[in-house]
């Protein structure tokens, strides 16, 4: 299986990352020193929750712990979502020089 890897911006820290296919957003935000919210990263706490301003993501299980309303105003949890192109983030919490 190939990793098709898209770019991902964070608003409004004006902060990127490269994401593959194959690896959640939050993993892959992490191993480039950039800091989501987190906490069960299986999908289930909802701590990871924040909105796609653009773009489209898969998940990595069947259903995450998002309501169909959630999902329709654009809510996504980072630790199960994998990207499907390039995506624009609304997350405020994120930080540069996370833990890697």
């Amino acid at each position: 299986m190939s990793d098709t890897s898209y770019t991902v911006a964070i608003e409004p820290a004006g902060l990127s990352f490269d994401a593959g296919d194959t690896t959640p957003l939050l993993s892959a935000a992490r191993a480039q020193g950039i800091a989501l919210a987190s906490s069960c990263r299986n999908g289930t706490c909802r701590t990871c929750m924040c909105r796609l301003i653009s773009g489209t993501v898969r998940y990595a299980i069947e259903w995450p712990g998002l309501s169909a309303d959630e999902k329709a105003q654009g809510w996504i949890l980072p630790c199960v979502a994998l990207a499907c192109s390039d995506l624009v983030l609304d997350e405020p919490r994120a930080a540069a020089n996370g833990a890697k």
